[in-house]
């Protein structure tokens, strides 16, 4: 298989350095949003990471786990996290308040191709949690919005309470001139009878698009039944498979290449992904 090249861009940080816990909110009863402040002491000004790289976070008696972030970090050096709560280390995490400290690593992996994305028009599909890599990819690209060409966000989830960052997502959509499209699978009705959202699948956003797939990248996040359905559409629609490209970072679990459970072929997720273009995907089974 041959992955996406190597796109590191700034130093990494190999020894974990100390990060203070600046706010945390809940976005949902497993989930919690957490803002941390790298040690501007210890750290560059200039610490960045390619949208769709992981950072390894350890939480003092729990051990080390990978986690892509929300956002670009700021100069201040400030880090955006999505934390659900679905094992021993997001466990301890989930016990820590303001003021407490974890550490921080990274980044590791291969993200998004922002290079050759340059010029492009770009479709970013996300479902449920897969909301995090793109969420920061979109960052990158609101802000460097003139080095490309239309941006499409569309994003599917469960019910109107799983659309996590909904309104920072149509914040940046009116900034940087992206059209942003929105669809769940159920919605409550109102006292009118009306829903609050659209109803339907992700992939049916993709008919209401108009798309000219020979000058488009499609980048793809979600959970794993998504995949198969999403890729097969944007086949259809004429993307070439290796501009089709998919975030794999749910399947990693060290995130240091050492355990090997996120292992796609000959590969390992955590080291040669998280991204991938489908091109280097198919044929291999349980890849997607």
């Amino acid at each position: 298989m041959s992955p996406l090249p190597q796109r590191r861009e700034m130093p990494m940080i190999e020894t974990p350095v100390p990060a203070v816990i600046l706010a945390m909110k809940p976005l949902a009863p497993d989930i919690l949003f957490f803002s941390l402040q790298l040690d501007t002491g210890t750290v560059s000004s200039n610490f960045s990471f390619v949208p769709g790289q992981f950072l390894q976070i350890s939480a003092a008696g729990a051990g080390e786990a990978p986690f892509s972030p929300v956002n670009l970090p700021g100069d201040d050096g400030v880090i955006e996290l999505c934390i659900r709560k679905a094992g021993h280390v997001t466990a301890k995490l989930h016990t820590l308040q303001t003021g407490d400290y974890v550490h921080v690593r990274g980044p590791f992996g291969n993200g998004f191709p922002v290079k050759q994305m340059e010029g492009q028009d770009l479709f970013l599909l996300a479902g449920g949690l897969g909301i995090v890599p793109l969420h920061s990819l979109l960052s990158y690209l609101v802000m460097h919005r003139q080095r490309f060409g239309a941006i499409t966000f569309m994003y599917g989830a469960k019910e109107p309470s799983a659309l996590f960052l909904r309104q920072e997502l149509q914040d940046m959509a009116c900034t940087g001139n992206i059209k942003f499209m929105v669809t769940v699978e159920f919605a409550p009705e109102d006292e009118t009878g009306k829903t609050s959202c659209n109803i339907g699948l992700l992939p049916d956003l993709l008919q209401g698009a108009i798309i000219t797939a020979e000058r488009s990248y499609a980048a793809v996040c979600g959970p794993p039944a998504l995949y198969k359905c999403l890729v097969g559409e944007l086949k259809t629609l004429g993307f070439k498979e290796e501009r089709i490209l998919l975030s794999l970072e749910r399947r990693m679990k060290c995130g240091l290449g050492r355990c090997a459970h996120c292992a796609v072929g000959q590969d390992l997720c955590c080291i040669d992904g998280p991204v991938f273009p489908y091109s280097a995907l198919k044929g291999i089974e349980g890849a997607l």
